[in-house]
């Protein structure tokens, strides 16, 4: 029972939506992933998780009238825990990024300042959305920062952390009423925004390291290989695309017609899960189709555990 009270309180399901960040970050730099970044990733899942439990002690009077279910308030959990867990996974995360190198500790550093002073004095206020989608573009830096090292790594990065973070913005702004409901604009606004997404998601592929690459002189077999292969990551990133938009604009559709909490937490729900196929697109759209077929085999195992436990 206290280990499904832990599970609840860290929002298991919401975990397998983590490491896409940092794959996103590698997949968008020269190179590819290795030791650093799965340090990167490791740093990633504990400021995410630190993010959790701090969130559940902040609002535990809050949730005791509107949630009187969730572990704190129901005394399942207790606040002192939560909150040194916090603590510990934060010290964790940025002792993780120290050891990926300086560039990482330099984004994870501020990564994890945006996630205390979110749950601590931002989430109700009108910077909170802009908060939390600076934390998810920070999250994708950090993959980038840990994987390549060289100067102007990050700045290679930034158009997919843009991308992450404006679907993170419109997400949160949902989610600001998923327990109050009443809400249509949040939500109609989310749908609007996952459908600008991928029409830029799909108009951008490929690019990256999957770029169309420059023909070579006839019967160079080289550069056939490399051409016969962009087909592939187009279809693969275009199906990804495809994946994100449908996973994240029926929920949202569905809460813009019905603001009910119930259908606003689904909405929610859906774009969390969307998350995962978006950061896939993302890496097949900087040309790692391998990294995003990774990515993307975590949304099953998101949706398994959300039948479990709640994302949201």
């Amino acid at each position: 029972m206290n280990g499904r009270a832990w599970a609840e309180l860290l929002r298991l399901p919401a975990l397998f939506t983590v490491p896409g960040d940092v794959l996103a970050g590698a997949a968008a730099v020269p190179g590819g992933p290795g030791p650093r970044t799965l340090l990167a990733a490791g740093s990633s899942l504990c400021l995410y998780e630190a993010g959790m439990a701090l969130n559940d002690w902040a609002d535990r009077e809050e949730d005791a009238v509107e949630r009187p279910h969730r572990p704190l308030p129901s005394g399942r959990v207790r606040p002192t825990a939560a909150l040194a867990a916090a603590g510990a996974l934060t010290a964790a995360g940025l002792v993780l990024a120290a050891r990926a190198g300086r560039p990482a500790l330099a984004v994870a550093t501020p990564l994890a300042a945006t996630v205390w002073a979110y749950d601590l004095a931002l989430k109700h206020t009108p910077a909170g959305p802009a908060a939390m989608a600076a934390a998810r573009g920070l999250d994708l830096l950090l993959g980038a920062a840990a994987t390549r090292r060289a100067p102007g790594t990050v700045r290679r990065a930034l158009p997919s952390a843009a991308l992450l973070s404006t679907h993170t913005l419109a997400l949160t702004a949902v989610s600001r009423h998923e327990t109050t409901g009443g809400a249509a604009l949040p939500p109609l606004a989310a749908l609007a925004t996952t459908g600008a997404l991928g029409l830029l998601l799909s108009h951008g592929l490929p690019a990256g390291r999957g770029a169309v690459p420059t023909p070579g002189p006839p019967g160079c077999t080289a550069a056939r290989s490399r051409a016969s292969r962009t087909p592939r990551r187009h279809l693969t990133g275009t199906v990804l695309t495809a994946a994100y938009t449908a996973l994240a604009a029926r929920p949202y559709l569905h809460a813009a017609l019905n603001p009910s909490p119930p259908l606003t937490q689904r909405a929610v729900g859906g774009g969390i899960r969307a998350t995962i196929p978006l950061q896939a697109a993302l890496c097949a759209r900087a040309g790692a189709p391998v990294a995003a077929l990774c990515t993307a085999a975590l949304a099953p195992l998101a949706a398994r555990f959300s039948k479990k436990v709640s994302v949201t």
